[in-house]
């Protein structure tokens, strides 16, 4: 079985706190592993795929480590931690369509190791069975979750289709991370806080703290995508750039008015499903300026997570939780 190494490693708690986050996880990885199985061994083995490729399950992590800020562990929790990685593990087996992705968490991804179609009636699976987890929940949780399913739809949508005439690409670019990522893991945290008893107050104050995680995780796979080496992350570098899709460096690398970038631009405006252009282009972008400051905007992001939660009384959670948005811009991977 491959995995991705593990790049995000949790920030210094006590032996308590670390034990109690480690049971959810192996809770909501026993949770996940019986609800992906299937009377069908071909169901079955095509829908644990990803969920048997590991990851970091960081979703669900942070599910927990919401609820800690509230009464902590117990079984809605654990039922809606694994509710938000059902979601996201269903979003990845459509991603990997839609990118022609070959590599997913250092193993083929579905669509490679089987073909589109199966790739995406199991990703349609997946959302069925998270939204059965969900739905016993309550109808505010379902309600969250269709929302929330809207929102990652619309992303992708707009993700794939180039940026409207007259509008900003940046803006519309943060917009899409916001809806395509940053809503999950807001919803993510917002569950953790609501199951964990919090007042709605601070649930809001998580929902927020959640988004804007999650664009800062996102921002900084894209810097990932360009600065990592084959065999790094588990992923395939510069899948983006193969995609044609502008993510952060590529928008400034852009906009550059530098004659010096004439060939970074001639190449970005180019088909870099071509190997070499594509290695050059990746060899040009990571020595660019566009890099710093797409990783200057990056940690600006993980800063306002980090200053969403000013008004919550001081715990050892919140310190986790402020660690944990440093983390996710300073991993590898």
């Amino acid at each position: 079985m491959s995995s991705t190494p593990p790049v995000l490693a949790l920030p210094s708690v006590s032996d308590a706190l670390a034990e109690r986050l480690q049971r959810g996880l192996v809770e909501v990885d026993e949770t996940l592993r019986r609800v992906v199985d299937h009377e069908d061994p071909f169901i079955a083995e095509a829908s644990a795929h990803l969920a048997d490729a590991g990851g970091k399950r960081f979703r669900p992590l942070l599910t927990l480590l919401a609820a800690e800020v509230g009464a902590g562990l117990n079984d809605e929790v654990v039922a809606a931690a694994t509710g938000v990685e059902l979601t996201h593990l269903a979003s990845l087996y459509h991603d990997d369509v839609m990118d022609e992705a070959d590599v997913r968490r250092g193993a083929p991804s579905v669509n490679a190791k089987y073909d589109n179609s199966t790739a995406i009636l199991v990703g349609d699976l997946l959302f069925g069975t998270a939204s059965s987890i969900i739905a016993d929940l309550g109808p505010e949780a379902v309600k969250i979750q269709a929302q929330t399913f809207v929102r990652l739809c619309s992303g992708q949508i707009r993700d794939d289709r180039p940026c409207p005439p007259g509008a900003d690409p940046v803006e519309y670019y943060l917009g899409v991370l916001a809806d395509k990522t940053g809503v999950l893991i807001a919803t993510a945290a917002r569950y953790g806080a609501m199951f964990g008893g919090c007042a709605p107050g601070t649930v809001e104050t998580l929902r927020v703290y959640g988004e804007r995680l999650g664009m800062a995780f996102q921002l900084a796979d894209d810097l990932i995508d360009i600065a990592s080496e084959a065999g790094e992350t588990g992923k395939t570098p510069g899948t983006d750039l193969r995609e044609g899709k502008a993510t952060l460096p590529v928008l400034y690398a852009r906009a550059s008015t530098d004659p010096a970038d004439a060939r970074l631009q001639e190449l970005l405006a180019s088909d870099l499903r071509d190997d070499d252009r594509l290695e050059e282009a990746l060899a040009l972008l990571r020595v660019h300026p566009a890099m710093e400051r797409a990783r200057e905007h990056t940690f600006a992001v993980a800063r306002e997570a980090q200053h969403a939660l000013a008004e919550l009384p001081d715990s050892e959670a919140k310190e986790a939780l402020l660690a944990l948005a440093t983390g996710v811009v300073t991993r590898a991977g």
